[in-house]
């Protein structure tokens, strides 16, 4: 997966939507948010806190808020990509420029800043314990070269690979992604290792 270095390039790389993010982006610009590029996407951002991103998919584009969930959505504009999985984040999506209405995005924006000055925050909570899938469990048992390997990973990488497993649905998309990490887990990669900074 390529990752953008800079906002032009992102920009550039998503050509269906181009005039599109660069109307966001002159939306973002009216205000004190810092532009930056993380995970290869642009980020806004207030003292180094993620505040908001914009970005481009398949069908549609749009902004996601970090911590969307304290903004007062009275224009139901604001969904959770990931229902039951996603705490802060929501996402403001669109299909076309006439969907856009400057004012009411630019209020919504203003909510996330005066949100992240008043440190209304969803903390994510990184001493859960972790919970090993039972077919993770089942491979460390007839590898134990795997279980060690696993061992050497920091808890956040640990818990990508068990989330990883766990967030699949069906059988046979569990046994894929299962087929994708064991590699990586021998050779001492963490699932999302290429989208960090080194």
């Amino acid at each position: 997966m390529y990752l953008a270095k800079s906002v032009n390039e992102y920009v550039d790389n998503h050509p269906q939507w181009s005039a599109e993010l660069i109307n966001l982006r002159s939306i973002i610009q009216k205000t004190d948010l810092e532009e930056k590029v993380k995970w290869g996407m642009p980020v806004y951002t207030l003292k180094n806190k993620n505040v908001v991103g914009i970005s481009g998919f398949k069908n549609h584009f749009g902004i996601w808020f970090f911590q969307g969930v304290f903004i007062n959505d009275t224009h139901n504009l604001l969904i959770n990509a990931q229902e039951g999985k996603t705490k802060g984040q929501r996402q403001m999506r669109f299909t076309k420029m006439d969907d856009m209405d400057e004012a009411i995005i630019l209020s919504y924006i203003e909510q996330a800043i005066q949100n992240q000055k008043d440190g209304k925050e969803i903390k994510v909570d990184r001493n859960k314990e972790l919970v090993i899938p039972s077919l993770l469990q089942d491979a460390f048992k007839q590898d134990k070269a795997l279980m060690e390997a696993f061992k050497n990973f920091s808890l956040s990488r640990k818990r990508e690979f068990t989330e990883y497993i766990d967030s699949a649905k069906r059988e046979e998309t569990k046994l894929n992604r299962m087929n994708k990490i064991v590699p990586m887990i021998i050779s001492g990669v963490g699932l999302n290792d290429k989208y960090r900074k080194s």
